[in-house]
């Protein structure tokens, strides 16, 4: 957490000689990475940049500048290598990077791994791009705080039960299909009035509040144990949250047909 005492830096150290050996056995928390060749290479290379970021912080440290190397555990898994997903470890001095956990993953591709594959835009919690599960959580990592604690290690996978096209990029086509499918404009059986748009009210507006406001990061949807299992007929809760805009806009002339097509066409409860 901010403001808590950052721990030694030996602490630090003794967990990636744990992950080294770990690797080298097969990690029982990561069934995948049991027999990864590169998961013993990886250990070894974390182990090797530790060392030189250890020095770096010795110096810090005759300096008066408490330690603040993280461990960050990443979901590695390219399609064109044949091989097995694994978890590889970044080690990232908090101190040389932003506060978002975003800012780590790009400090990373542009300084330690340019092969890091993930998606990012806007920066500031409006695409929806960045989407991905961080410590178990699903979360754009634009907005989720870099958790200051050197003692534990950051794991950041990508969105769980969705094909993975490489590390943190996962396929998103179903849902954008999906979405495409409750026809997320407004329908009207009368044409506006020339040179102007549609009124409503102040109070038909407040109606939408909580309902525009979603910007498709699929991290509501990918934790819905309904749309894991069901995702080819359950539009999941971020198309129904769009459908459920459009019914409810009083400008909108085709609530009712919005309402049986989504009982007709769809399983709207998982």
């Amino acid at each position: 957490m901010l403001g808590r005492t950052l721990p030694r830096l030996a602490s630090v150290k003794d967990r990636v000689a744990g992950a080294a050996k770990s690797a080298v056995k097969g990690d029982e928390h990561f069934p995948a990475l049991k027999g990864h060749p590169a998961a013993r290479v990886h250990a070894r290379e974390a182990a090797e940049k530790q060392a030189g970021l250890a020095a770096a912080e010795e110096e810090k440290k005759r300096g008066g500048k408490a330690a603040t190397v993280k461990e960050f555990q990443i979901y590695r898994w390219n399609p064109d290598a044949h091989g097995r997903p694994f978890l590889q470890s970044y080690f990232v001095d908090l101190g040389t990077c932003g506060p978002m956990v975003l800012d780590v993953l790009q400090k990373i591709k542009s300084e330690h791994d340019s092969t890091l594959a993930f998606r990012r835009s806007c920066r500031e919690g409006i695409c929806g791009s960045c989407s991905m599960n961080i410590d178990g959580v699903n979360m754009v990592a634009c907005l989720k705080p870099i958790d200051t604690d050197t003692s534990t290690a950051t794991m950041i996978t990508p969105l769980p039960h969705m094909y993975v096209v490489k590390d943190l990029v996962v396929d998103l086509t179903n849902l954008y299909q999906q979405y495409k499918s409750i026809e997320p404009w407004l329908k009207t059986k009368r044409p506006a009035p020339e040179g102007r748009e549609h009124a409503q009210s102040p109070g038909e507006r407040r109606k939408l509040d909580g309902l525009y406001e979603c910007i498709l990061c699929a991290c509501c949807s990918t934790a819905c144990p309904s749309y894991w299992w069901n995702s080819e007929d359950f539009l999941g809760p971020a198309a129904l949250l769009h459908a459920y805009r459009w019914v409810s806009d009083s400008r909108d002339d085709y609530g009712g047909q919005r309402i049986q097509a989504l009982s007709e066409g769809w399983d709207g409860a998982g």
